[in-house]
């Protein structure tokens, strides 16, 4: 009589299915964690940028006019664009500053907004 023992097809396709589908679970594990730290990267370098242009502002000589206008600069391993908008206020010796800060993904693209910040500046 032989005597063998070893997996039957059913059992070994069971296993490959349990093993698919941990494999996909933490495949989407994976890649939400690299999704959220793409984001949060993102964020934190476009906040410093939009802080930087506001400092610049607040260190500059005299008030700044109205007016809007936006540069590209080259900031972490990413180009950006960085718009200034400097809004009047009911008071004269005032000004609403609105620095919105956008990501090129690709060469061409449009840049996506990535970070606004808002800061009033005043005369000293």
């Amino acid at each position: 009589m032989n005597n063998h023992r070893g997996f039957t097809l059913i059992e070994v396709l069971v296993a490959l299915l349990v093993f698919g589908l941990i494999a996909t679970a933490a495949a989407e594990v994976g890649s939400q964690y690299i999704s959220s730290y793409e984001r949060v990267r993102d964020k934190t370098l476009a906040a410093w940028l939009a802080d930087n242009r506001i400092n610049e502002l607040r260190l500059a000589e005299n008030l700044p006019g109205i007016s809007e206008n936006s540069r590209d600069t080259d900031y972490g391993p990413f180009r950006w664009q960085v718009t200034t908008a400097v809004l009047a206020t009911q008071e004269p010796t005032m000004r609403r500053v609105e620095v919105t800060v956008s990501r090129y993904r690709s060469e061409g693209a449009e840049p996506a907004p990535v970070h606004s910040l808002s800061a009033f500046l005043g005369q000293n």
